[in-house]
């Protein structure tokens, strides 16, 4: 099996994968509490898992490489639970911006920026905004559990989607680092509780600020009762081949288009814009 995790290759084998134009996946965290049966690593291990297992899917269409998991990430509404690093959002960008700027001086011209803590979303996003005009990279940002949503909504039994250190995450945990999930009793923990995004938001459309105590009392939004490693099993490989398909999809890398001809109302574009 090729290798695919960047901290295990060469300097000289990163040097030839950005020869052979290889995606790099580069994964984002976040160390943060999840309630009393999970580990603080969780976003970051599944975010890692489900990035090196995506990256072997695609990697016999094209080649791809994963970076290490940025595990800093922003996490002031879990604050209030302990356990948990946060950061401030502008040095989150600075972070992720000096990350991308190095991998397009190594020659990497398609980046992945592969997400898998939900109060990174809006940050992540605004930075690609920023950034894309001004490097010489096509770049792109995913959530795993958005991107594979209706996959493993057909797998979830009480659950729409992914919350937090719920069903999803508690399986998926299951899976791949057994041992550290406190399984004694995971129903005493179902917490019916709208996770996700959901709970900053206020009215029909609008954005409200609040700490995940606003809606859990353990700090789990979901109900990890019925998870099994089975199951996780099955998660981790939708959101893989999720993430797959979209680095094999020529379309994703495509150079945008300009749709514009010399002119409009007989005054030429200005070169450039």
């Amino acid at each position: 099996m090729a290798e695919v995790e960047w901290q295990r290759m060469k300097a000289q084998e990163l040097r030839a994968l950005a020869a052979k134009d290889a995606v790099v996946i580069l994964p984002v965290a976040s160390i943060e509490q999840h309630g009393p049966h999970l580990p603080t690593m969780t976003d970051t291990r599944l975010g890692h898992e489900v990035a090196v297992r995506a990256a072997r899917k695609a990697s016999g269409k094209r080649p791809v490489v994963v970076a290490p998991v940025v595990w800093q990430g922003l996490s002031e509404h879990h604050m209030p639970f302990g356990g948990t690093f946060t950061i401030q959002p502008d040095t989150f960008r600075a972070l992720i911006g000096d990350l991308i700027e190095s991998l397009v001086r190594l020659g990497f011209q398609d980046i992945l920026i592969s997400n898998s803590h939900g109060g990174n979303i809006i940050t992540l996003q605004q930075l690609c905004d920023e950034l894309a005009p001004q490097v010489a990279a096509t770049l792109v940002m995913t959530t795993y559990p958005m991107e594979a949503a209706d996959e493993m909504a057909e797998l979830l039994e009480e659950q729409s989607g992914v919350q937090h250190a719920c069903e999803a995450e508690t399986a998926m945990m299951m899976a791949c680092e057994g041992g550290l999930v406190d399984d004694s009793d995971l129903a005493a923990l179902n917490t019916d509780s709208e996770g996700g995004p959901r709970f900053l938001k206020a009215g029909r459309a609008s954005y409200r600020w609040r700490p995940f105590t606003h809606i859990t009392g353990n700090g789990v939004a979901g109900r990890p009762g019925t998870a099994t490693a089975e199951k996780g099993e099955a998660l981790l490989e939708v959101s893989a081949q999720a993430l797959a398909d979209l680095i094999t999809d020529p379309e994703t890398w495509a150079a945008p288009e300009d749709l514009r001809g010399a002119e409009t109302g007989g005054v030429p574009f200005t070169e450039g814009l």
